[in-house]
């Protein structure tokens, strides 16, 4: 059953003895020599006081590392989020146990038998951001309605690969009775293929927290008699040939074992090579293979072979039929990251039939 699919969720944090705290009359510097000790801090008096912690955490990282190239601001964020998960704050009867701090709903839903306990400050920020857009729904261009993605869902914040998915859905006059969107994520893909007239997609995910969350969005509504889902890799449990295989993969290789909601992002080098393996046997023979893509791995050097090309050069299953390419919009001036290669970054969908 998809409702008894464990939740992906932070770990409880169980200490034994008093920990050092910090609030507003505890020196900053001291503190910051205390984490990059190892050792755990507990924010108390008000919620702020852990912003105003990793907010001066932030600060004298940027000022210890380099934090110019793509590579660096890797190992910067990968610092920051070793120190900053050692700040600690505690809940009690689902509550956060300082003053001024955010309700959030997630602590009763997810942790229903477990009222007292400790998270990092992090996490936390985490929860609170995700019950913020699991309640009051996100906007995505293509969509009528909002999304309300459940917790440790991957959901997209920039919209250019959707609008060119969008578009050739408007033109696409091919079968409609049956799509695969593999790792279905917050659904767009599929409620894209859903508005154009498409009778039934399945969606897969590895994410159990995908899986439960769409279940619950879609109800008993007309969108949960036309979308089926399976928990499980790449395909699944669908083995039937279909019209249309429609693939958003991650765009980033992987530098480090990835978190499950960061398996959205960066992808192992057995990933390519196993799905279009297994796409070939579930293509009918006219049918179009859609990938969603971008050119920051190669813009940024991580790759230097593209693993779309790769696959039409070696692997003799596909053939190109059109390459469509839109530019991505420039980062916001309030991004705290050097993001200069945003200029050469495009987004790229890529339509394949069999050969």
């Amino acid at each position: 059953m998809i409702t008894e699919l464990p939740i992906i969720k932070p770990e409880p944090i169980a200490v034994e003895k008093p920990l050092a705290f910090f609030n507003s009359h505890v020196d900053v510097n001291q503190t910051i020599e205390a984490l990059e000790a190892g050792k755990s801090i507990l924010i108390n008096g008000m919620y702020s006081n852990g912003l105003l912690l990793l907010k001066a955490l932030k600060a004298h990282l940027r000022r210890k590392l380099p934090n110019k190239s793509f590579q660096e601001q890797r190992a910067f964020r990968a610092e920051y989020r070793k120190l900053s998960n050692l700040v600690l704050i505690e809940i009690v009867n689902h509550k956060l146990a300082v003053k001024k701090a955010p309700l959030i709903g997630w602590l009763e839903k997810l942790y229903p038998e477990t009222p007292d306990f400790l998270l990092t400050f992090p996490q936390v920020q985490g929860l609170n951001s995700a019950w913020q857009w699991y309640e009051n729904g996100i906007s995505i261009p293509v969509l009528r309605n909002k999304l309300h993605p459940f917790y440790g869902t991957y959901f997209p914040t920039r919209f250019e690969h959707l609008d060119l998915f969008d578009n050739w859905l408007k033109r696409y006059v091919g079968p409609k009775k049956t799509a695969i969107d593999v790792g279905i994520g917050s659904g767009v893909l599929a409620f894209q293929l859903v508005k154009y007239g498409f009778q039934k997609v399945f969606g897969t995910d590895t994410n159990p927290n995908v899986i439960v969350g769409l279940t619950e969005f879609m109800g008993d509504t007309k969108l949960s008699r036309k979308i089926e889902l399976d928990f499980g890799h790449l395909f699944g449990k669908f083995e039937k040939q279909t019209e249309l295989i429609v693939f958003n993969p991650p765009w980033l290789p992987a530098s480090h074992n990835p978190g499950m909601i960061d398996e959205a992002i960066y992808y192992n080098e057995s990933l390519f090579p196993e799905f279009f393996a297994a796409a070939k046997q579930r293509l009918l023979p006219e049918g179009k293979l859609l990938l969603i893509f971008s050119n920051l791995a190669q813009i940024t050097q991580l790759i230097k072979e593209h693993p779309i090309e790769k696959e039409l050069t070696e692997g003799g299953r596909f053939q190109l039929e059109k390459r469509f390419t839109k530019k991505v919009k420039a980062a916001s001036d309030k991004t705290e990251r050097d993001q200069h290669w945003r200029a050469e970054e495009e987004v790229e969908l890529w339509v394949l039939g069999n050969k």
